[in-house]
């Protein structure tokens, strides 16, 4: 077994648990991609069983702390195992949900995704990769499913010296799936889509948008970045009056509006428009248009730390437009999912937009991902879903 000696003091992440090295941290050895090493301190003590990544700065990721554990195939059952049995004790009111979230599930570099009948699964890391036959297997035994589909075509994988990967692993068939979720019918592409085909993480916030929708009685809506709409069905089934729908995307706004149609809407009440998200906000701003709510869902402007500056001016200029045309009491739903911007930060950021836009709000709830995306206490990493719903005040 390879071992990775670690430089003096380089040991206290992963005496607290954290998945991740470094290669900084790393004072010598090495491995083959994906082999699994021995972690050791400056001094000789062990920290874990990790698989290497020689192209990548995250030159390990730990798959265990305990000494005597083999990373074997009995592991990888094990611990599929218990992420399908974490997902039991979460409400999840869809037939499409996440089964393995990476490190928070002990599986670094894994996500894995059911929609319906069908598996999708993202190898995003050596390790991951070459237990990718196994992994698959099992995946299949425990879930009883014969359909599974890869998308390893996160740009991560270029950091790992992996190439991109899409098609059939297991199965075959069409990868147009419908899925439903709190009562809706949401139709996606596995092949084609974001991520795994859809964003199941957002799940917990559409059914929030449709109570406060049906709460509040929104006249008008706008749901910019809508994707395939799903915030735009969310916000029709909450009874919403009319609901503006914007995205760059010009095959997302035929999904959504096919989304509007298979759940039986009339499109009298849409407007799907294939525009640029700023340019509109900024032309309603000008025609001094307002609405009663608007989401604000934008792809990822940081996907690490070292973006977060210019992410930062991105993120204030959308927050900064919404608030100026949302009409007070209004609400706001807005989003970031960069890894690079903390809570905290996005916070900040937020409160930034408000005081050029000349606008107060109070914080009416903080919004994450879907349980069956979690963060651990050791693996705050895993928090990228932050979202802030604002009520705008009311001058005087």
């Amino acid at each position: 077994m390879k071992t990775l000696r670690l430089r003096d003091g380089k040991e206290r992440s992963l005496l607290r648990r954290h998945p991740w090295i470094f290669d900084g941290a790393i004072a010598k050895g090495g491995g083959d991609a994906g082999e699994t090493v021995r972690v050791e301190s400056h001094a000789g003590q062990f920290l874990g069983w990790a698989a290497f990544s020689p192209a990548s700065k995250i030159r390990a990721r730990v798959w265990s702390f305990d000494e005597a554990q083999r990373i074997d195939s009995a592991f990888f059952a094990a611990r599929i195992a218990q992420a399908l049995k974490a997902r039991e004790r979460f409400d999840i009111q869809s037939d499409g949900r996440r089964l393995v979230h990476g490190e928070s599930d002990g599986l670094p570099g894994l996500v894995v995704d059911r929609y319906g009948d069908t598996l999708v699964a993202q190898f995003s890391s050596c390790g991951a990769e070459k237990w990718k036959s196994v992994i698959v297997d099992t995946l299949l035994a425990q879930t009883g499913l014969t359909r599974l589909y890869e998308r390893s075509d996160a740009s991560s994988r270029a950091l790992e010296g992996l190439p991109e990967v899409t098609g059939w692993l297991k199965g075959s068939g069409e990868t147009g799936i419908t899925i439903t979720e709190h009562g809706w019918k949401l139709s996606l592409d596995i092949a084609e889509g974001h991520k795994t085909g859809f964003y199941l993480d957002q799940r917990d916030s559409r059914q929030k948008f449709a109570a406060y929708t049906r709460r509040l009685q929104f006249g008008q809506v706008l749901n910019c970045y809508c994707y395939t709409g799903g915030f735009t069905v969310a916000a029709l089934a909450g009874g919403a009056g009319h609901v503006t729908s914007i995205d760059s995307s010009a095959p997302a706004i035929e999904r959504a509006r096919a989304n509007v149609a298979l759940n039986g809407f009339d499109a009298g009440r849409t407007t799907l428009l294939d525009a640029d998200v700023n340019a509109s906000l900024r032309q309603y701003q000008k025609e001094g248009r307002t609405f009663d709510a608007i989401v604000l869902d934008p792809p990822k402007f940081a996907p690490t730390v070292t973006h977060a500056e210019r992410a930062a001016r991105a993120y204030k200029d959308i927050n900064r437009l919404a608030l100026s045309i949302l009409s007070p009491g209004g609400v706001l739903f807005t989003y970031s999912c960069s890894g690079g911007i903390s809570a905290d930060l996005f916070h900040k950021i937020v409160a930034s937009a408000g005081t050029d836009a000349g606008v107060d709000a109070f914080i009416s709830e903080r919004m994450g991902g879907a349980p069956d995306h979690p963060m651990t206490v050791a693996f705050p990493e895993g928090e990228y879903l932050k979202g802030l719903v604002l009520v705008k005040r009311v001058a005087g």
